[in-house]
């Protein structure tokens, strides 16, 4: 279980996070709707230390319990060692190909030796369908291509809870799909995933629990059919109309 109490950030004098708490369970896909601004990609951050929360306790199992204000240097990389984090903007080493780019982790992050890191690599290119690009560089690949390799090299980590922050919004619409896909694939398997999207088919479908925040605070959570069928919360429930209208185009 994953455990974050009263987590709060603030930048400068404006205070983006106002004391979250929110628990996982082991093998639950949580899904963080809100609007841009809300507070859930810093939220995201600071979970893996990406962003330094300013006040706050964090927990993984009992492996790891950190006090944000005075963490050790050593439980820091402990958390980071627990997490992995997929990002908005894919975050591949231009300079590597895709194998190398999966390896890099596990070779500098775990130790591993170069061949038992490259076979780890392989057998992942090969279940996101892409081992016959493990040698082609992010420039040649579809943004759909580079999402599924950061994914993969989040996998390769064997993280405790992979952290996913908007996956599919930097994506062409027909490369969404291939995304979402792998994502449905990897929460079979039963792996802990926190994610924070605009996707509201994949968080109804996908999701255990599902987190509404706005303003830096949590207004409301719950199960996919509590808080995106039946909310309670009016801005819960304006937030959501809003999402489901259909775009308006001037010819």
């Amino acid at each position: 279980m994953i455990k974050l109490a009263g987590i709060k950030k603030s930048f400068k004098n404006h205070q983006v996070l106002k004391g979250i708490d929110l628990q996982v369970k082991k093998g639950e896909v949580l899904t963080i709707l809100g609007p841009s601004g809300s507070g859930k990609t810093t939220f995201l951050r600071c979970i893996n230390y990406l962003e330094k929360p300013d006040e706050g306790i964090i927990e993984i199992g009992d492996a790891l319990k950190i006090n944000v204000k005075k963490p050790a240097k050593k439980d820091i990389l402990k958390l980071r060692q627990h997490t992995a984090m997929v990002f908005q903007n894919y975050n591949l080493f231009q300079n590597k190909t895709a194998i190398e780019n999966i390896v890099e982790g596990l070779i500098v992050a775990q130790k591993r030796s170069k061949s038992e890191a490259i076979s780890i690599a392989e057998r992942l290119l090969d279940k996101i369908g892409l081992l016959h690009k493990r040698d082609a560089y992010p420039s040649s690949l579809s943004g759909g291509q580079q999402q599924r390799i950061g994914i993969a090299r989040a996998l390769a980590l064997n993280p405790d809870v992979i952290l996913f922050d908007e996956p599919t919004s930097s994506l062409d619409p027909e490369m969404v799909g291939e995304v979402l896909n792998l994502m449905k694939d990897i929460a079979k398997e039963g792996i802990t995933m926190i994610v924070v999207t605009h996707e509201i088919d994949f968080a109804r479908e996908v999701s255990n629990h599902v987190v509404f925040m706005d303003g830096g605070h949590i207004i409301e959570e719950g199960t996919p059919e509590e808080v995106i069928l039946n909310p309670q919360k009016d801005r819960t429930k304006q937030f959501l109309r809003r999402l489901s209208k259909e775009p308006e185009y001037v010819i």
